[in-house]
């Protein structure tokens, strides 16, 4: 069994069934495990992991306000095999990309790394980055 991942966010939503189905049925995540009573459900795709919180239900982590869309200021990158099964699922759903399809080189010191990217907002209006790697390149 490989080892749990080192850093694992956990987002309030407002609705885990809702936010579920966007993170299984839409991006790919499988349930590793959920407490459907709290509204808790603990979400991986390869060896990006993610736990989804119903606000309100078991307990919450509150600093704040939990104004829609949630998650400001943060984005969510996620490194994915394939872009096309994903972005096949959403547009069938016809749910809106935050940022269509592109391909970008991003500075790493002397080298560029390549990714294939799109953005996307959850129900709660998390930013989710999926990502695949076009590989490197000398500057």
């Amino acid at each position: 069994m490989a080892p749990a991942p080192a850093l694992v966010p956990e987002l309030a939503v407002t609705d885990c069934a809702a936010s579920r189905r966007f993170w299984c049925d839409l991006l790919g995540f499988i349930v590793l495990y959920d407490r459907p009573e709290e509204g808790f459900a603990y979400l991986a795709c390869g060896d990006a992991h993610v736990m989804l919180d119903q606000i309100g239900l078991g307990r919450t982590w509150r600093t704040g306000g939990f104004e829609k869309p949630l998650g400001r200021g943060m984005n969510l990158q996620i490194s994915v095999d394939d872009l096309d099964a994903p972005l096949a699922r959403l547009a069938a759903e016809d749910w809106p990309l935050f940022l269509e399809p592109e391909e970008v080189w991003y500075r790493t010191g002397g080298e560029e790394s390549g990714v294939r990217q799109f953005l996307v907002q959850d129900p709660d209006g998390y930013l989710v980055r999926l990502q695949t790697s076009l590989g490197r390149r000398k500057v």
